[in-house]
């Protein structure tokens, strides 16, 4: 069904998974939604040539400014993270690229999380200054840096929350509130999260963006990232974004992505499961570390993942002794987990992410900063991606590494 006629009857959000955005074919039938390769569509009324002069319901034209199988993805996104509309991208850096790109422009200044997914951190320090953005980065669990960092002549701030890789969280409302107050808006990387366990817009942001290669579409086969927003905002980055900058979302891609968001919240229970099972099993191991998993009470910010989120998703973090070494050992000694990078997919996944490395590329922390860092990675992590196979063999599967 539509996404208004979701909105309507006020389904639930296991039923929108399965149905918002889609209905069986008018012509045939089909019960499973059609997959639209085509890219240019025969129209039967004069269009503009340009997707500047198009009216308010323009018919599909040309798959880079409008496809069937991508507007029911994007239908089904904007429903589950409760705002109007949604635009799909090629990636969640494209997706990162229109909202930065889209909203910002020489001499306004980006407030931005000190610790982020590295592409955007690079992105953000090495890009965005050739081009007269005036970037800040903050820790964004500290509500006083970021106001401080805000002014009055920030235009956007961006968090991630959980922050990849060492977990931290931001208080989406109250950073909002600041946001609003200086006359900034708010932008949430919620990828981590999903919208299972944390929907943004309903907490005062003003853009959620996700990579969709990983929870939301689940099985590690499709690349694609997502805007949701206001229907004023997503008109806007369809146009300045999508149709220029080309960052547009194979039809074959959004199809698979829905068809893996159709059991996102039973994904999303055992990924949560199984992450808490091997986080308590890891606090317990004598030569471990540091572990972090939003929901174990030992987390530094237990209390604001219990307030904002409804789902601790799958990720856990954890130090280990000779972490170079150990992940020399996993990359042959593992048999379930795969020693490789990404993360929300079905299997699990594990990856050592070294503190000097991140710093020396990515990061370039120093002061405070790098100790808050510190404070959750030490000198490196493992980056676990709990997958949804048993916990008790992902464990094993660790044990015969870790002892």
């Amino acid at each position: 069904m539509s996404a208004d006629e979701y909105r309507s009857r006020q389904l639930r959000r296991r039923t929108a998974e399965v149905h918002a955005g889609q209905m069986p074919d008018p012509t045939t039938g089909a019960s499973a939604p059609n997959l639209v390769m085509s890219s240019t569509f025969v129209v039967d009324e004069p269009v503009s040539f340009s997707a500047l002069d198009q009216p308010d319901d323009p018919p599909y034209i040309y798959t880079r400014w409008d496809n069937p199988t991508l507007r029911q993805l994007e239908e089904k996104l904007a429903v589950l993270e409760e705002g109007e509309a949604a635009a799909a991208y090629a990636s969640g850096m494209a997706a990162t690229t229109a909202v930065l790109f889209g909203t910002l422009e020489a001499g306004d200044r980006l407030v931005i999380s000190d610790v982020i997914y590295p592409g955007i951190a690079e992105l953000s320090r090495d890009t965005l200054p050739r081009m007269g953005i005036q970037v800040v980065p903050v820790d964004t669990s500290d509500l006083e840096a970021v106001e401080q960092a805000l002014g009055s002549k920030a235009r956007l701030i961006w968090v991630e929350t959980p922050a990849n890789p060492i977990l931290r969280l931001a208080d989406i409302a109250a950073i909002a509130n600041l946001a609003h107050t200086a006359g900034a808006r708010l932008a949430v990387d919620s990828t981590f999260a999903t919208p299972v366990a944390t929907r943004p817009l309903s907490l005062g942001a003003d853009f959620v963006i996700h990579s969709l290669t990983k929870y939301l579409g689940g099985h590690g086969d499709a690349i694609g990232g997502a805007v949701v927003s206001n229907r004023e905002e997503i008109s806007h980055l369809r146009t300045e974004a999508t149709i220029h900058y080309g960052g547009v979302l194979s039809p074959f891609n959004a199809w698979l992505i829905a068809r893996g968001m159709a059991t996102l919240s039973l994904r999303m229970e055992a990924h949560e499961a199984g992450a808490l099972a091997i986080a308590e099993w890891l606090e317990d191991h004598d030569a471990v570390g540091t572990v972090v998993y939003p929901g174990l009470e030992s987390h530094p910010q237990h209390e604001l993942a219990r307030q904002q989120m409804e789902n601790f998703s799958g990720m856990v973090t954890f130090q280990v002794t000779g972490g170079e070494d150990v992940a020399a050992m996993m990359m042959k000694g593992l048999e379930v987990i795969h020693y490789a990078v990404s993360l929300g997919h079905h299997r699990s996944l594990i990856y050592w992410l070294s503190t000097a490395d991140l710093m020396a590329t990515s990061y370039h922390l120093e002061g405070d900063q790098l100790a808050s860092y510190r404070s959750y990675a030490g000198d490196g992590i493992f980056r676990l991606s709990v997958g949804l196979e048993d916990p008790s063999d992902l464990i094993e599967d660790l044990a015969t590494v870790l002892g």
